[in-house]
């Protein structure tokens, strides 16, 4: 019973992870209605797990669940993108300065790490891998803040921020300032410019959000 109950939870660990990240990809529509049955087939998942990571997933506020008719995936909504752009600005900003204040000499060094593998991922790096170091590069930098629920609430920002940028057209133009951004976030963060890596964050996050509204055209 107990393997039974440990593998359950396993099992809805997984597909919470999976089906978050397909969220975040747009691989189901703006105000799909999910179907139980069909993400039972193309998850291989049994019914328990996959009503737990449903659960979950509309907790964590990237589903809708709707009484006696299931998951429903969230609309987009200019106005909603806005309001976790600002939330964003604010958080990052807070984190940002407490991070400079109380980062130590690992903390340099990781953030060097994650810049620098960041920049080597080039056009012919894979879409999911240059995320999967984007997101590391942001967690790098505000790691140190010394609030696990402000790093908690980031965390979800930046889900809700990325539903809308990952499915928003591509910018090259815009692309180039926020890549220019990330080496200029760690030099200001090394010299422990503090007042300047904020308000750096905060124009890069805006900057970033010129990309998001896009989907919502």
């Amino acid at each position: 019973m107990a393997k039974s109950v440990k593998e359950a939870a396993t099992g809805a660990s997984r597909i919470f992870e999976v089906l978050r990240q397909d969220l975040l990809n747009g691989r189901f529509g703006a105000g799909e209605r999910l179907s139980i049955t069909a993400l039972r087939e193309r998850y291989q998942v049994g019914l328990s797990p996959l009503r737990e990571a449903l659960n979950r997933l509309a907790a964590y506020g990237l589903l809708r669940q709707e009484n006696q008719r299931g998951f429903r995936v969230l609309e987009l909504s200019r106005s909603e993108l806005d309001d976790i752009t600002e939330m964003r600005r604010r958080l990052e900003g807070m984190a940002l300065e407490l991070a400079i204040q109380h980062g130590d000499a690992e903390w340099e060094s990781q953030l060097l790490a994650a810049n620098h593998r960041l920049i080597r991922a080039d056009d012919g790096t894979p879409v999911e891998q240059w995320e999967q170091l984007h997101a590391h590069f942001h967690n790098a930098l505000v790691a140190p803040c010394g609030s696990q629920w402000l790093l908690r609430f980031i965390a979800q920002l930046h889900d809700q921020f990325d539903r809308y940028r990952r499915v928003a057209p591509r910018a090259p133009e815009l692309r180039e300032q926020l890549d220019a951004q990330h080496q200029e976030l760690v030099d200001l963060a090394l010299s422990r410019d503090a007042t300047r890596a904020r308000a750096l964050i905060e124009a890069h996050i805006t900057l970033s959000s010129e990309v998001a509204q896009r989907s919502c055209v």
